[in-house]
Formats: structure tokens, sequence, C-alpha cells
């Protein structure tokens, strides 16, 4: 499926590429190398999955309201709920 690069540089993703990544407008993708010198197309999503950070999405703590983190980072304590 051969496509033209423009002078800005852009590129039209074929349907069935587009298709089979569940690309859609607004998608974010991002570009690999691979060992062997060819590039991939990687839907946005995935490369997030694959973050060393991913692993601690979502564990601020259940029940702390913002006060009490922020008196935490700080190091004052928290004043009590009204």
């Amino acid at each position: 499926m051969p496509t033209t690069v423009t002078s800005k540089g852009q590129v039209t993703i074929p349907k069935a590429v587009r298709d089979l990544l569940g690309l859609h407008a607004g998608s974010k993708v991002s570009f690999r190398r691979t060992r062997d010198g060819r590039v991939e197309i990687v839907p946005q999503e995935e490369v997030q999955a694959k973050s060393s950070f991913a692993q601690y999405r979502g564990h601020a703590g259940a029940g702390m309201d913002t006060d009490a983190i922020m008196a935490l980072t700080r190091d004052l304590p928290a004043e009590p709920d009204a």
C-alpha cells in the first residue's frame, strides 16, 4: 500500500491499516525502529501501557483528600475534617 509524503512530512495511513490498528480521528501513534532497521507504527495506548510508571497509576491512597496529600508532601500536620 504505497502512500505519498507531503511537503509537510505528512502521510495518509491507508484505511485498511487504520482499521487493523483501531485508529480513528484524534488517535495518537508512535514510531519505533526495530533491530532490523524497519519502522513500526504503534497506537499510543500500547506505548503507554508499557510505561515504567504504568504500575503506579491509581495509587495515591484511598480516602485521602487533597489537603491530606499536600500535608504529607510538605511534612505538615493535616487539618482535621470539618
